[in-house]
């Protein structure tokens, strides 16, 4: 009963820590914010109609040209060139049937297009501020699904290689040095050719699986620093079992280094993300994320259309410099060092 109420206090001074921090807690909000709006998307209740072509192609946004109007130039000497009319010609009235009928239905796609939206649209006529939200759905979930993975897989391995020692821990160093002799490119696109799908499942798989070695060599230390101390000595004179040891008292005084290492990966797997779906093996198609999106930017530049690239760019900057502040102080919160 005594250790409930010292485990109760040591995390509700955390929180009070956590709550005195007003960086900590705007970036909580912010993140909680991209969380929801990721619930949302994923439930349907906000872009779920986010492939509907609701403007023209390329509308710009509403606060650079609230006025724009759909322009579909011609090309010199084809579009405006009409033949002579010619009254002997015998198709001469199924030709003019031809052309109306052609002209009807290049117009037809555009009617009832909004001119401009609030952040543009693409070269489809989708809504850019939807298309965001609906990108960031799959982006998040791939980075926190699968930094999760690997920070999952990295402690596993870690405390059971620096709480046994001996051939257990010459296994994972074994193990470990394998996978850190490979360039990380390299194996990332080994992963993808064996797995040979695409989807967020196989992101998540090709990263958790590529990025454990980082969590595995900082947890591996901490086990073995902290499995010749007192308190750990004391669970074992009463009878603890080594699981209970490793995940009961060791690792509630190393989650700090998790939490770190989460925050690192979550960052660094968005970002990977956007490389996979560049070299081929990101999101099918039909399925957007941040990284789909910015691989589309990169030829709408050419064109002057920047507002793709910016409200990706703009929101995974905002969503992993908010992940990380939080983080961080959520570390140092959690830090049984910090009195």
């Amino acid at each position: 009963m005594h250790a409930f109420h010292d485990s109760a206090g040591l995390w509700t001074l955390a929180w009070r820590r956590l709550r005195a921090d007003r960086v900590a807690m705007t970036a909580l909000a912010v993140v909680a914010v991209f969380l929801f709006l990721l619930a949302a998307s994923a439930t349907g209740l906000v872009a779920a109609d986010w492939e509907e072509e609701v403007a023209v192609n390329y509308a710009p946004p509403a606060f650079v040209a609230p006025h724009a109007t759909l322009a579909t130039p011609a090309a010199p000497g084809v579009a405006n060139a009409v033949p002579p009319a010619n009254e002997f010609d015998p198709l001469a009235e199924d030709l003019r049937e031809l052309r109306a009928s052609l002209g009807k239905a290049v117009a037809e796609p555009a009617a009832g297009r909004a001119p401009s939206l609030l952040f543009g649209a693409d070269k489809w006529g989708h809504d850019i501020v939807r298309k965001t939200i609906k990108g960031g759905e799959t982006s998040i979930v791939v980075g926190l699904a699968a930094a999760t993975l690997a920070v999952g897989l990295g402690t596993l391995f870690g405390a059971f290689s620096g709480f046994y020692g001996g051939m257990v821990d010459d296994f994972f160093n074994w193990f470990y040095n394998v996978f850190t002799a490979i360039p990380s490119i390299l194996m990332i696109l080994t992963v993808a050719a064996v797995l040979q799908q695409k989807g967020v499942l196989t992101i998540v798989m090709i990263l958790g699986l590529t990025g454990w070695t980082g969590p595995y060599r900082l947890i591996r230390a901490e086990y073995i620093k902290h499995k010749a101390r007192e308190y750990v000595m004391a669970a074992d004179a009463i009878g603890a079992s080594a699981w209970r040891k490793m995940f009961s008292h060791i690792f509630p005084n190393v989650s700090h280094v998790a939490l770190v290492q989460l925050s690192i990966l979550v960052v660094g797997f968005i970002k990977a993300e956007v490389i996979l779906s560049f070299l081929g093996f990101g999101v099918p198609v039909g399925v957007v994320s941040w990284g789909s999106m910015l691989n589309e930017a990169q030829n709408e530049l050419i064109l002057g259309k920047w507002w793709q690239l910016a409200a990706a760019a703009s929101a995974m900057a905002l969503l992993v410099t908010a992940f990380s502040l939080f983080a961080d102080a959520l570390r140092d919160a959690l830090d049984p060092k910090v009195k």
